[in-house]
């Protein structure tokens, strides 16, 4: 009897033994892959910068570059707003979304974003708004235009980054208490509006990026002569591209070199300048965006 306890015991250790050894190697596994998943497809999303259809044959090379890239098949898919790509960013519908620089603070809020690269235009990262007047306007400066209420100020629409987000706050932080009250505003539609809105008299200052003038030199050639620029805003980083932080690090990589090797090749640039006028592509990180989201806050009513 105490022979067969004996091997009994023996047998229960060895078991045990084996079964702990089973639970440290299960245990290992998952921690390295914990968040590994395997991905077989990505999916990019779109805000059109022009009519759908035609983005969506534009951007149909970057997605077989991207793919041969990748070594994964890449598709487009066609947003119709930043409220959409940030919806599709948060339900794992979209792992790669073009964002601008609000939409990446609210993809970055509510989908968990994270940012790889960024947009260079014209040789910069960054960009600025801009405060237009015709040139024999009194106003000389951001400061004359805070502190003069009933300006008519044309801007592009009122959910604008650089033609009335940013002008907006750098306004308020000049003493305006409300945007609204201070002036009469107009929504011309577009910067090239905006700025023509001033041209011809029916707005004494308009906000834009920098330098929209020359959008419109085409219908008015001696623009540069009859407006003059008075102030800028801070610098706005670029808009860029982004995935969910939940993606495994090892394919946050693979991507953000993916998008990094256009700078070598011309084809794929030219895709992007097609797409999205992207003269190059930078690193870009979360901290970039810190002052976007000074801005957003304080208009995170009429955003939302």
């Amino acid at each position: 009897m105490k022979k067969i306890l004996a091997v009994m015991m023996a047998c229960a250790l060895v078991f045990l033994l084996a079964a702990c050894g089973n639970n440290d190697s299960a245990s290992g596994d998952s921690g390295s892959n914990g968040n590994k998943k395997e991905i077989k497809e990505l999916t990019m999303g779109f805000v059109p910068s022009q009519e759908a259809d035609q983005i969506a044959d534009t951007v149909k090379p970057l997605s077989d570059y991207l793919s041969k890239k990748l070594g994964v098949p890449v598709k487009a898919q066609v947003m119709t707003d930043f409220s959409g790509l940030v919806e599709g960013m948060r339900s794992g519908t979209i792992d790669i979304g073009f964002t601008n620089p609000f939409g990446y603070v609210q993809a970055a809020d509510r989908a968990n974003a994270e940012v790889l690269v960024k947009a260079i235009r014209l040789g910069s990262d960054t960009y600025r708004a801009q405060f237009v007047v015709p040139a024999n306007s009194k106003l000389k400066s951001v400061d004359d235009i805070a502190k003069t209420k009933g300006l008519k100020w044309a801007y592009p629409d009122p959910l604008s980054t650089s033609g009335y987000l940013f002008p907006g706050s750098l306004l308020m932080d000049k003493g305006v208490k409300n945007l609204e009250t201070f002036y009469t505003q107009q929504a011309a539609g577009g910067h090239d509006s905006a700025v023509l809105a001033v041209y011809n008299g029916q707005a004494d200052f308009a906000t834009t990026f920098e330098d929209a003038r020359t959008v419109v030199k085409k219908d008015a050639p001696d623009v540069m002569d009859k407006l003059k620029v008075i102030g800028y805003t801070d610098k706005i980083p670029n808009d860029g591209v982004s995935v969910s932080k939940d993606m495994p690090e090892e394919w946050k990589t693979k991507i953000k070199n993916a998008f990094m090797s256009i700078n070598d090749d011309k084809e794929a640039l030219k895709v992007m300048n097609d797409v999205y006028s992207w003269d190059g592509v930078a690193e870009a990180t979360d901290k970039d965006y810190d002052i976007v989201r000074t801005v957003y806050e304080r208009f995170k009513d009429k955003l939302e």
